[in-house]
């Protein structure tokens, strides 16, 4: 009888996602921020990835890592925001158990994938200021071909052993979700049963996946900060800082939101707050990236008002 009714936990046939239907009043006002927000985060990182495949000059490993960081933005809207716009427009709050667990597994492997990549673009401001002689032989194609490559790797490794426990797990009770998509947290309160393997992995990628990555991160920047520190003109740390400056404040929003949403104090957990920083880390922070890194990039904005100039000449012909 037992195993007839662990099957019948875990054989769950989908959830529901609640997502912000606790304020029916604001339903326009949610449907046309997100929309903006998917349409700006989209168009913004397609059009830097865009102008980094049509512009030679871009063709560097910093640009190489950007281009990456837009992929994994762009990524991360596709998994999370459209869900939320179906289910106001369409009003179908329903999801299957698969399609469930296969967007917990891409949203995780996103999150882990941009955390590796944005330590790995810290290190390459590292080696770009620290050690500039060098940085065309220790940033070589290969090298910035295996780094990029291992943050994907990493983020889709680091997620399989989580989403594979959470699909092996019983679940028993509601099957209503308080969130706008399938997030780990909302999940593990549905599960009935032990969870102590669960924990264990979680805690353990979390001090090794974020944890150490976040003080490598954080090692690199120390590194740089010295180092411009150091440089005895005030025009040569201008222009020092200027080259990691958008990386760091891109650094302080990601790992900031992310890591004050996973590391709260139980006190400080509501669903509401669950919510509100799930969307400024899978919409608001990939719509901005874009913004950040181009706004006092001369390169990024000679780029676009090549692709301007030739689009204009295009029309006229």
């Amino acid at each position: 009888m037992q195993t007839a009714e662990r099957k019948n936990q875990t054989s769950i046939a989908g959830f529901i996602l609640l997502g912000f239907s606790d304020h029916p009043q604001l339903q326009v006002l949610i449907i046309t921020l997100v929309f903006l927000i998917f349409l700006s985060a989209l168009l913004g990182n397609g059009t830097f990835l865009t102008l980094m495949c049509a512009d030679p000059r871009l063709h560097r490993p910093m640009y190489f890592f950007l281009s990456n960081l837009s992929c994994l933005d762009i990524c991360y809207t596709l998994t999370t925001l459209p869900r939320i716009l179906g289910s106001l427009f369409m009003r179908d709050k329903s999801i299957s158990f698969l399609a469930c667990v296969a967007q917990l597994f891409l949203f995780m492997s996103f999150t882990i994938a941009e955390f590796v990549l944005l330590a790995v673009m810290a290190y390459d401001r590292y080696v770009a200021i620290c050690n500039p002689f060098h940085y065309a032989l220790i940033m070589s194609n290969r090298v910035c071909t295996v780094l990029a490559a291992s943050s994907w790797i990493i983020g889709f490794l680091g997620s399989s052993l989580v989403t594979d426990l959470i699909a092996q797990s019983s679940f028993c009770g509601s099957n209503e979700i308080n969130h706008f998509f399938c997030d780990l947290t909302a999940m593990i309160k549905l599960i009935c049963g032990d969870i102590h393997s669960l924990e264990v992995v979680i805690s353990t990628e979390g001090v090794f996946l974020g944890i150490n990555i976040f003080l490598l991160t954080l090692i690199s920047y120390t590194c740089i900060i010295s180092s411009i520190l150091k440089i005895p003109s005030m025009e040569g740390k201008r222009k020092a800082f200027s080259t990691c400056s958008s990386h760091l404040i891109v650094v302080v929003l990601f790992y900031g939101t992310v890591i004050f949403y996973y590391m709260r104090p139980q006190s400080m957990y509501s669903p509401e707050q669950d919510k509100l920083f799930s969307l400024l880390y899978t919409g608001l922070v990939p719509m901005l990236n874009p913004m950040i890194y181009s706004l006092r990039n001369k390169e990024i904005n000679n780029a676009l008002r090549k692709v301007r100039t030739r689009n204009k000449c295009f029309q006229l012909s």
